[in-house]
C-alpha cells in the first residue's frame, strides 16, 4: 500500500510538472493565406500582423501561402486545419475563404481559430455546425475609411496640383465587382460629392486579383476620359494601376497598406505619384485579437467590425502626403474623418438592409450626406 502511494505521489507531481511546462510553452499561431506574400497590399498587412505579435509576445508564428488558384484553397486550409499539433490559433480570412472554415471549424473544438475580412455565417447552423463557436470573425468598414480617399480625391482634382486638370474627374479600380469592393466604392463617391456634388466618378473592374498589365491598362484609359487621381481596389492588379501615374504626371490612391512606402523601397519616383493609401489595418486587427485572446476577452462566436474609431481603417499620411498635401486639404480629410467618430455623418454601405443599400453609381443627391457640405463640417470641427 505504502508503495502504491508512493508511486501516486510520484505521477500526480509528473502530471503537475508537464502541465507547468506545457502552460510554459509558447502559444503556435499560424496564418493561412489564400494568394502568396508580396501582393504589397492586403495579404502583407496580414504579415505585417503576424510579425507584430512574434515580436511583442511569446508566440511561435508560421505562414502558409496557398497560391492564387482557387482550386487549392480548400484543401490546403484543410490540411493546416487537420494538422493540430502545429498550432493553438489558426488564422485566414477573405470571402472566398469563410465556408471553408465554417464547415470544419467544429471539427477541432480544443482550437481557435480567427477570421479576417469576413464574417461566419454564425446564424447558419448547416454551414456553422455549434455556431462556430470557437472562431471570431473581424470585418472592416472599408466604406469609411473609402470615405476619407474619396474626400482627399476630390480635393486634390481641383487642387491646381501640379499633374491635376481642370474636370472635376476622379477613378477608382476594383478587382471584381463583389460586394466587399462595391462598399468601398460607395464611401468613395460619398466622400468626393460632399468635397464636390459636381465629381465624375469613373468605375471600372478588372476581373482579376493579379493582372497588373490590366491594372495599367485601366487607370491610362481613365486619364484619358479626364480622371488624374485613381484609387487602386485591385490585389496585385493594383501594381500596374500604380505604373500609369508615374509615366502620364497624374496620381493614384493605394488601399488596404501604406503602399507609397512599400513601393519607395524599390521605387522612390514612383511612390512620390501615390499620394495616400487607404488602410484597411488587417494588421492592427490581428494584433488587437491575439491580444484580446490573451487577456481571456476576444469575442469568439461572433463577428466585430472594425471602423475608423477601433483603428480598422484610415487614410495614409506619410512624407508623400505631407509633401503633396496641402494645409487646406489636410484640414478637410481631418474633419471628415472626425465626423465619422462622432457619429455626425453616415457612410453609406452595401452590407445593410436591401430598402437602404447603397450602389455604385448613386447620385450626389441621393447619398445619406447631401444636405451636409464639406465647409460646414469644416466649421463644426473648429
Amino acid at each position: 500500500m505504502r508503495k502504491f502511494s508512493i508511486l501516486l505521489v510520484a505521477m500526480l507531481v509528473f502530471l503537475t510538472a508537464f502541465a507547468a511546462l506545457a502552460q510554459d510553452e509558447p502559444l503556435r499561431v499560424v496564418s493561412v493565406i489564400n494568394g502568396t506574400l508580396g501582393d504589397k497590399s492586403f495579404f502583407d498587412s496580414a504579415q505585417r500582423g503576424m510579425d507584430a505579435i512574434a515580436d511583442e509576445y511569446d508566440i511561435e508564428t508560421d505562414t502558409v501561402e496557398l497560391g492564387i488558384d482557387p482550386a487549392n484553397w480548400e484543401p490546403g486550409l484543410l490540411d493546416v486545419m487537420s494538422d493540430t499539433d502545429s498550432y493553438d490559433i489558426l488564422i485566414a480570412g477573405t470571402w472566398q475563404m469563410v465556408g471553408f472554415m465554417a464547415a470544419n471549424a467544429h471539427n477541432y473544438p480544443d482550437k481557435h481559430f480567427m477570421f479576417y475580412d469576413a464574417g461566419m455565417p454564425y446564424d447558419d447552423a448547416e454551414t456553422c455546425v455549434d455556431a462556430c463557436a470557437n472562431v471570431y470573425s473581424m470585418t472592416y468598414a472599408q466604406n469609411q475609411g473609402s470615405f476619407l480617399a474619396g474626400v482627399y480625391a476630390a480635393a486634390v482634382t481641383i487642387s491646381g496640383i501640379d499633374g491635376a486638370n481642370d474636370a472635376p474627374t476622379i477613378g477608382a479600380v476594383g478587382g471584381q465587382q463583389i460586394p466587399v469592393i462595391d462598399d468601398f466604392i460607395v464611401g468613395y463617391e460619398q466622400g468626393a460629392c460632399l468635397v464636390n456634388p459636381d465629381t465624375v466618378s469613373i468605375v471600372q473592374y478588372a476581373g482579376s486579383w493579379n493582372d497588373p498589365a490590366r491594372g495599367k491598362e485601366i487607370t491610362l484609359a481613365m486619364y484619358e476620359q479626364g480622371a488624374d487621381i485613381v484609387f487602386q481596389i485591385a490585389g496585385g492588379t493594383g501594381v500596374g494601376v500604380f505604373e500609369a501615374p508615374y509615366e502620364q504626371g497624374r496620381y493614384a490612391i493605394g488601399v488596404d497598406s501604406d503602399q507609397a512606402v512599400i513601393v519607395a523601397e524599390t521605387d522612390p519616383d514612383q511612390a512620390e505619384r501615390i499620394l495616400t493609401s487607404m488602410l484597411k489595418n488587417v494588421d492592427n486587427s490581428i494584433f488587437r485579437a491575439v491580444t484580446l485572446h490573451l487577456d481571456g476577452e476576444l469575442p469568439y462566436g461572433s463577428v466585430e467590425n472594425l471602423g475608423i474609431p477601433e483603428g480598422g481603417v484610415g487614410l495614409a499620411k506619410n512624407d508623400f502626403y505631407d509633401m503633396a498635401t496641402s494645409d487646406d486639404i489636410k484640414a478637410m480629410v481631418e474633419a471628415a474623418e472626425a465626423a465619422v467618430v462622432n457619429g455626425d455623418i453616415e457612410v453609406q454601405t452595401v452590407f445593410t438592409s436591401e430598402d437602404m443599400m447603397a450602389a455604385v453609381g448613386t447620385a450626389c443627391a441621393d447619398m445619406p450626406s447631401a444636405d451636409m457640405s464639406m465647409d460646414d463640417m469644416m466649421m463644426d470641427d473648429m
